[in-house]
């Protein structure tokens, strides 16, 4: 995808922050604390990545399943992908734009909330009650930028990254 690549943020980056974060959501999950279906799919997409630089598809970075998806009641990997397109797209959680900016939806947009964005990061999570939705994508969210100001406090005093 053309447009701006993050230096700090890739596959691995997004994999190991969901590896972080896993042991709270699944916690959750099998308790039955942040919903009833014991199932989560979780969408990260690449940081920068904006509509003007390619296709919503090609701006995915990481994609996450929770539980066994045979037993999924529901495609919560569709559910999470329009969550994260709608958050994508417009910049703003996918609750904000239902409630204060509904003009901003195009015709097949997902109406459901579980899409974040916060520092340039979106992440959207589908499967459980769409308050825990949005704390796990805001967990991840954080994750990631940990791991990211991490990498940059591991570069030392270099006045420039990747050059020699």
């Amino acid at each position: 995808m053309p447009g701006f690549s993050s230096y700090f943020i890739d596959q691995n980056t997004a994999r190991h922050a969901v590896e972080l974060c896993l042991p709270m959501i699944n916690t959750a999950m099998e308790s039955r604390e942040a919903g009833a279906s014991g199932f989560l799919y979780i969408v990260i997409m690449r940081p920068g990545s904006r509509p003007v630089d390619g296709y919503f598809k090609d701006a995915i970075l990481y994609e996450h399943a929770v539980g066994d998806t045979s037993k999924w009641d529901a495609d919560y990997g569709v559910f999470a992908r329009g969550k994260a397109e709608v958050s994508w797209r417009t910049g703003m959680d996918s609750r904000l734009v239902k409630e204060t900016r509904p003009h901003l939806y195009a015709e097949g947009d997902s109406l459901l909330q579980g899409g974040v964005v916060l520092h340039d990061l979106v992440v959207a999570v589908s499967g459980a009650d769409p308050w825990f939705d949005e704390a796990f994508a805001g967990a991840v969210i954080m994750t990631l930028r940990a791991l990211a100001a991490k990498k940059l406090a591991e570069q030392g005093n270099q006045p420039w990254l990747g050059r020699a």
